[in-house]
């Protein structure tokens, strides 16, 4: 039966938000806070936190304040609580981003009371002689947003959360209210205790998401042709593609753009008038995706996200976790597709580096347990929600994920989890999980040797398995619960009941090989374009009358085949099938100069060969490259016009020789005519000249510098010798 209290707070809901039910444990927690007491709210991105802390302050006598971190967001809200009635002064934020005569309009509305929720910044609520207002006027509660910013565990830190308790004590006597979207055990407990809040009712909704769909593909040299083709599959559909750098941002928004894909960047070194005008064009669907850094999406209550798509491997699972929860918001499909290479974590591990030592210590076990979930093969929503500590049944995932999807195969591994599991009670549960792996591996590290770790029966025993078998060991070990991580002391490997359980009677383990990204990123880098996953393959029967077609026109110009086309282009040809000039000069190393010269045989061969074999060409599998994708191209052609030496060339754009000439090479391979003889003459004896030339125009097979430097002999020419008369040649002949 409906208590009184129970129906005015659902009348208020349908007034207020227009539904007619609560969501969760929404009822509950906000009679909590109607009661006066301390609530801290667990609820993923989607569940409904906001309506928790909004509804209680419309209702209630005084100011609600509401501590956010991002000007932005309290945009957004305060947008969004304007919209539910006509009294504008409602609800207000309280920023840097305001002129004194609109923060004492925001002043006189909460002495009226008009003001029912204030939105303002911890640096806000620091001023003093803000707290000195708020004294002085009837404040109903304080909520805190996004509160796992107080804790160095989690993803978001920022120092002047963890001063908001004595601000809050000094305001007076107010039942406080913390949320967040993502907090593990560590995280919990360090708010908790930081903002005083031990004794608050605690609500923690489950973290499953369980219409989100989760998988980390291969980051190859091919990542931004494999985001634009996955974003054509789902063409008109909302998304965001986050990057950990600003550039990548920029870069990955223009080169969406030119392949007809309606999408935008957003970051903090925007303009705050570009980044509104962005957020609000993604909103209003002018724009399909957007590409951002970090700071887009808290709180941006876009229900359709149907995508979000990580060019780079986050800091943290709760960084990770929080940006996926963009997606499907609705209930609807949302899918989360990571592109992931060991290269981003060495990134990040440099990133940290000067950062004071514990700082870095956090990092490093955060980091840890992204690679850990990356490379898991068990299933990624149970690994999700254990590092959230909260079980999870595989079963239910019913193919959310890519490893339920394609179950990844196993081996028996009683004795080898046995191993580990003994280990770890041998050494007193005292260490990490490298230092167990070392010892299972027998490698005499000094911190081995010091504890005499090498007398261990064990020691040695899993060298033949290798490194990467005992990490995922070790992984699968606490994800079933046999093993935890003393997260209080960074990371030390515990034995837990069930573990010792299991060491008294040992019964089956079904070990599933982990994934292996980087092999499997160095394998498609090494693959022709055409052969990368999902997009088909080089066709070897247009590949070899590709190849011969060069030949013979080779033998009619008189010049070796590379100069006509190299053969990454023609692998490419033979993949994407160009059958216009325009999509020619979208293949690898072609130009618009070399697309007029040679490529009109070569088109009508693949056209031919086309419409003979019936093939169904992919065309969305042609990606435009930013046009002068290298800034430093146009400057570089200006610069050798006005003969300016190559090394100052290479100072002036913070290059390396070798990176200049690599440029270089780039442009005249593509189809642009470049003279650097003032600069060879200066340089090169003129005989060597001579001979290289040569030996370019009569005798290479290939434009190998190797093969150049043997028959030339290397005791006498240089690597960079060879390369500037390569490019003189080039770009006579090849043009």
């Amino acid at each position: 039966m409906e208590t009184a209290v129970g129906s005015e707070l659902k009348d208020a809901l349908k007034k207020y938000f227009g539904f007619n039910q609560f969501k969760g444990e929404q009822e509950q927690i906000i009679k909590s806070v109607l009661d006066g007491n301390d609530t801290f709210v667990i609820m993923p991105t989607g569940g409904g936190k906001s309506l928790c802390y909004q509804l209680p302050a419309l209702i209630s006598d005084g100011t609600a304040i509401v501590v956010s971190p991002l000007i932005a967001l309290m945009k957004n809200q305060v947008d969004s609580i304007r919209s539910f009635g006509s009294e504008r002064g409602v609800a207000h934020f309280l920023n840097s981003s305001l002129n004194k005569g609109e923060a004492e309009q925001v002043r006189s509305d909460i002495k009226a009371g008009i003001t029912k929720l204030l939105y303002v910044a911890p640096e806000s609520l620091n001023k003093q002689e803000n707290i000195d207002f708020f004294k002085d006027v009837n404040i109903s509660l304080v909520a805190i947003d996004e509160a796992h910013c107080i804790s160095e565990w989690g993803h978001d830190f920022r120092p002047e959360y963890r001063r908001l308790r004595p601000m809050i004590e000094a305001i007076g006597e107010v039942p406080v209210m913390a949320l967040t979207a993502t907090a593990t055990p560590k995280v919990q407990s360090d708010i908790q205790k930081n903002l005083g809040m031990t004794e608050a009712k605690v609500f923690k909704s489950s973290f499953n998401r369980d219409n989100l769909y989760y998988e980390i593909r291969p980051k190859s040299k091919n990542v931004a042709r494999d985001m634009i083709r996955y974003i054509k599959e789902h063409e008109g559909k909302s998304g965001i593609v986050y990057c950990l750098s600003r550039k990548k941002v920029e870069e990955m928004a223009e080169t969406l753009q030119v392949n007809g894909i309606k999408a935008l960047p957003y970051h903090a070194g925007l303009d705050a008038a570009t980044r509104v005008k962005h957020q609000d064009a993604f909103l209003m669907e002018e724009a399909d995706v957007i590409c951002a850094t970090i700071a887009f999406g808290m709180g941006i209550d876009k229900p359709d996200v149907r995508f979000v798509i990580h060019h780079d491997i986050p800091k943290s699972l709760e960084g990770y976790y929080q940006e996926t929860g963009r997606a499907g918001r609705d209930g609807g499909e949302g899918n989360c597709i990571a592109f992931y290479s060991y290269d981003d974590i060495t990134k990040l591990e440099k990133f940290m580096q000067g950062k004071p030592i514990s700082e870095q210590e956090i990092g490093k076990q955060l980091l840890g347990e992204v690679v850990s979930y990356v490379e898991t093969s068990v299933c990624r929503r149970k690994f999700i929600l254990h590092y959230f500590g909260e079980e999870f049944d595989a079963k239910g995932c019913d193919e959310h994920c890519d490893n339920c999807k394609h179950p990844k195969k196993q081996e028996e591994a009683q004795h080898e989890l046995t191993a580990i599991l003994q280990t770890v009670v041998d050494i007193k549960e005292k260490f990490k999980s490298k230092h167990v792996i070392n010892i299972m591996l027998g490698t005499s590290s000094s911190q081995i040797k010091s504890y005499k770790h090498d007398t261990l029966d064990a020691f040695g025993e899993g060298a033949e398995k290798g490194e990467r078998y005992w990490q995922s060991m070790v992984r699968q070990a606490v994800i079933h619960g046999y093993l935890t991580k003393d997260i209080e002391n960074y990371g030390l490997l515990k034995l837990t009941d069930l573990g010792q359980a299991y060491l008294d009677n040992p019964t089956s383990f079904m070990m599933t090989i982990d994934h292996d990204y980087e092999a499997a990123t160095e394998a498609e880098d090494a693959m022709p374009m055409g052969a990368m996953k999902g997009g088909g393959s080089t066709d070897d029967v247009l590949l070899k009358m590709l190849k011969d077609l060069r030949k013979d026109i080779s033998k009619e110009e008189n010049l070796p085949p590379f100069v006509i086309f190299q053969d990454p282009s023609l692998e490419d040809m033979a993949f994407r099938y160009p059958i216009t000039m325009d999509e020619l000069t979208d293949i690898t190393g072609v130009g618009a100069g070399k697309a007029k010269k040679y490529g009109e045989p070569f088109l009508e061969l693949i056209q031919e060969y086309v419409e003979e074999n019936e093939i169904e060409r992919e065309q969305d599998m042609v990606v435009k490259t930013v046009v002068n994708k290298s800034s430093n191209k146009v400057y570089i052609i200006q610069s050798i016009d006005r003969k300016l030496d190559l090394q100052d060339i290479a100072d002036a754009k913070g290059l390396s020789m070798d990176d200049l000439l690599t440029e270089i090479e780039h442009i005249v391979s593509s189809g642009t005519k470049v003279n650097i003889d003032y600069y060879i003459d200066e340089e090169v004896d003129e005989d060597k000249q001579d001979d290289i030339y040569e030996y370019f125009q009569e005798e290479a097979e290939t434009d190998s510098i190797e093969a150049a430097l043997a028959e030339l002999g290397e005791d006498d020419y240089t690597e960079e010798e060879v390369r500037l008369v390569r490019i003189k040649f080039i770009s006579e002949f090849g043009h």
